[in-house]
């Protein structure tokens, strides 16, 4: 290890242990957390199982930086190369149209086989890997339902895919010895007002309720639904909507997804995240940036990020939470951008880790506001960047910048061919 890297970490240490942090603590814990990146920021969302098929369900993909993957093998070794950049050992976050098969097979008859290039390619890495169905970019979904669509037929098509996707989730756990989260999103709404709001839930109920009753070993799987607030095609109104998926999880024992965009501009998530764990037993967190609306930018270190990280630390919530990025920027490297949103969510929660937070519990409790204020503030210009450093030079993978050169290396000598 470089000297200055190594001395800078030790005078920073002393720095915190005046506190009482146990830095290389913090550092083990944080070793041990993985974040899942999520594949489709790869392709910009175009998946591999339909090549003609239009982005749907509301998402829209801006840019055109070259060199997206195009097939699953190139995904794949442009995921090894992110994965190269980031310290820690993290999972891959896979949507069901990213099969790995030259069958011509539908959602709702996929299987685990379709899977298994995915599958062999995170065993020999040591990679855990999370599953999404796929309820957008299909002719069945053109009309802006799926799981809560009036016609029976349709909606019968779209819970099977799902069920499928758990049963597929499920074999991943098995394989790779550590649970798969499976996560619901769905684009159901309408664009205006509609006279009817409650049928439409209680058909998505009813839906969710057959998906989820096939007994699914939970030491492999992990089931989550995920609300929104609106999106293209459904600016009035969501069938799932938060308070929807918050009841419904609570009253069958599931996960809750947050997602940081799905919410209205001026409401955040990190005021939510110790409320539902009250009451709920996981959670699962996908880390974005939106812009004005559910924009999905790549995630930088902004107030929102750090009030995240610390609701987790501070409440001892991280062993309850499962962490996946969700943004997909098509203006920059598309291996930029997962390295930049996983480093900076890895930031945040080191910094929260460094936080004297016993000392600052106790001066709330004794109602010493102006020390818990002070010291809240103060630690926000500590050397945090110097324990970062040096947690990057003892996993392997390059310190502050130095990342950048290995991808643009990697543009010129693969993205430029393709």
């Amino acid at each position: 290890m470089d000297n200055a890297i190594q001395t800078s970490y030790n005078e920073a240490k002393k720095l915190y242990e005046r506190h009482g942090i146990d830095v290389d603590a913090a550092l083990a814990r944080l070793s041990q957390i993985r974040i899942s990146l999520h594949c489709w920021q790869g392709d910009d969302v175009k998946g591999f199982l339909r090549k003609d098929q239009e982005l749907g369900g509301g998402l829209a993909v801006t840019g055109s930086y070259p060199g997206r993957a195009r097939r699953p093998d190139e995904l794949r070794q442009d995921l090894d190369e992110a994965l190269r950049l980031i310290p820690g050992q993290h999972k891959v976050n896979l949507h069901a149209i990213y099969a790995d098969t030259d069958e011509q097979v539908e959602l709702d008859a996929l299987e685990p086989r379709h899977f298994a290039g995915w599958v062999d390619w995170a065993k020999e890495r040591g990679l855990g890997l999370d599953f999404n169905p796929t309820c957008f970019s299909h002719e069945k979904a053109k009309d802006g339902f799926t799981l809560s669509h009036p016609d029976p037929e349709i909606r019968r098509f779209w819970i099977d895919h799902c069920k499928a996707s758990r049963r597929i989730a499920e074999s991943f756990g098995r394989e790779l010895g550590q649970p798969s989260v499976t996560n619901v999103w769905i684009p159901d709404g309408f664009k205006d007002s509609p006279v009817d709001r409650l049928t439409p839930r209680a058909r998505l109920m009813e839906a969710l309720d057959e998906v989820f009753a096939e007994p699914i070993d939970e030491k492999y799987n992990i089931d989550a639904v995920e609300s929104k607030l609106f999106g293209i095609g459904s600016e009035s109104y969501v069938v799932g909507s938060h308070e929807f998926y918050m009841g419904y999880a609570l009253s069958r024992g599931i996960a809750v997804c947050f997602d940081a965009g799905h919410f209205h501009p001026t409401e955040t998530i990190s005021n939510k995240l110790s409320s539902w764990l009250l009451f709920g037993r996981e959670m699962l967190l996908h880390v974005s940036r939106p812009v004005r609306w559910d924009s999905d930018h790549v995630v930088t270190m902004d107030d929102e990020l750090l009030e995240i990280a610390r609701e987790l630390v501070r409440g001892e919530l991280l062993d309850r939470t499962h962490i996946g990025l969700d943004f997909f920027d098509g203006s920059i490297n598309h291996i930029a951008a997962w390295v930049i949103g996983t480093r900076n969510t890895q930031k945040a929660l080191l910094r929260a880790m460094l936080e004297p937070i016993g000392e600052l519990k106790q001066l709330e409790l004794d109602g010493d506001y102006t020390s818990r204020l002070a010291l809240v503030e103060e630690f926000k210009s500590y050397p945090y960047g110097a324990i970062w450093d040096y947690f990057c030079a003892s996993q392997g993978v390059p310190v502050r910048e130095a990342w950048l050169t290995d991808v643009k290396e990697y543009e010129t000598n693969v993205l430029s061919a393709r």
